[in-house]
C-alpha cells in the first residue's frame, strides 16, 4: 500500500487570487481597471474582509495590483511586467530540483539563440557597444575575477538587448545569474583563474568576429561550445550528455 500523506486545503484567499488571475487571462480584466472596492469584494466573494486583505496582499506580491486599504476606487490592475516572471524563475532555477548541468543546458541554447539573433539584427552603433564591452573584459582580468564577471554580464546583457527579444533577456539574466552564484567562487579561488579568464576573452572574441561577419549560426555553434568549455568541468561526468548533445553537429 503506498504511505498517503496528509492534503492540505486551500485557503479562501487563493482561491480569490486564481479567479482574479484567470479573469486577467481571459481578458475579463485589463490593466488600467479596478476591481471593485474592498467592501465590494467581500460581498462578491461572500467572505470575511480578512480574507479579501490577504488575497490583495499576495496579488500586490506578485505585481497583479496596487491595492490601498479602504480605497474607494479598488485595487487597480497594474501593466504587465516581467518582473514577477523573473522572480519565479529564479525561485525555480535556485531550487535543488534543477541540477547545473540543466542550468548550463539552458543558458546554451537561450545564449545561442541571442546571438544568433544579434548576429543578423545588430547595428554599427550596437556592434561597437559590444565590442566595447570586451575592451572592458581585457581591462578586468588585471582587477579580479569579480571585475571580469562584471564585465562579462555587460556583453551578454548588451548582446540580448540587441536580439530585440525582452524575454530572451529575463531567461539569460536569471540563469546565468544562478549559475555564477554556483561557480564563480570556484573559478575566483582557482590556481589558473588569470587562464580561464584569458581563455573566455578569447571565446568571446570569436563571437564577436562571428556577429560582426553576420554569421548567425557560427556565432550561435561557437557560443554554445565556448559555455560547453567553461562550465563542463564543474558538472558531474554523467550528466555532460545533454551538454555534449548541444554541440555535437
Amino acid at each position: 500500500m503506498p504511505n498517503f500523506q496528509p492534503v492540505q486545503t486551500v485557503r479562501a484567499y487563493q482561491r480569490i487570487v486564481e479567479q482574479i488571475e484567470d479573469a486577467l487571462a481571459d481578458g475579463s480584466l485589463v490593466p488600467g481597471q479596478r476591481l471593485p472596492s474592498e467592501r465590494e469584494l467581500v460581498s462578491q466573494f461572500a467572505v470575511s474582509r480578512s480574507t479579501v486583505r490577504e488575497a490583495l496582499r499576495v496579488l500586490e506580491s506578485n505585481g497583479v495590483v496596487r491595492s490601498r486599504p479602504g480605497d474607494p476606487n479598488g485595487p487597480e490592475i497594474l501593466p504587465f511586467s516581467q518582473a514577477p516572471l523573473r522572480k519565479q524563475m529564479t525561485r525555480l532555477a535556485r531550487v535543488d530540483e534543477l541540477t547545473l548541468s540543466e542550468l548550463i543546458a539552458f543558458r546554451m541554447i537561450m545564449d545561442g539563440a541571442a546571438i544568433q539573433l544579434a548576429s543578423r539584427l545588430r547595428t554599427d552603433e550596437q556592434l561597437v557597444e559590444v565590442e566595447q564591452t570586451l575592451v572592458a573584459m581585457r581591462a578586468a582580468i588585471d582587477v579580479d575575477f569579480a571585475a571580469f564577471s562584471e564585465a562579462d554580464v555587460a556583453f551578454h546583457e548588451a548582446v540580448a538587448r540587441v536580439s530585440r527579444n525582452s524575454l530572451l533577456q529575463t531567461c539569460n539574466e536569471v540563469v546565468r545569474g544562478v549559475v555564477l552564484s554556483l561557480i564563480s567562487d570556484k573559478i575566483a579561488h582557482a590556481t589558473n583563474s588569470r587562464a580561464l579568464m584569458l581563455e573566455s576573452l578569447r571565446h568571446h572574441t570569436e563571437v564577436v568576429e562571428a556577429i560582426r561577419a553576420g554569421n548567425g549560426h557560427a556565432a550561435a555553434r561557437l557560443t554554445r561550445q565556448n559555455l560547453y568549455d567553461y562550465y563542463a568541468t564543474y558538472v558531474p561526468a554523467p550528466e555532460r550528455d545533454p551538454l555534449r548533445a548541444l554541440i555535437d553537429d
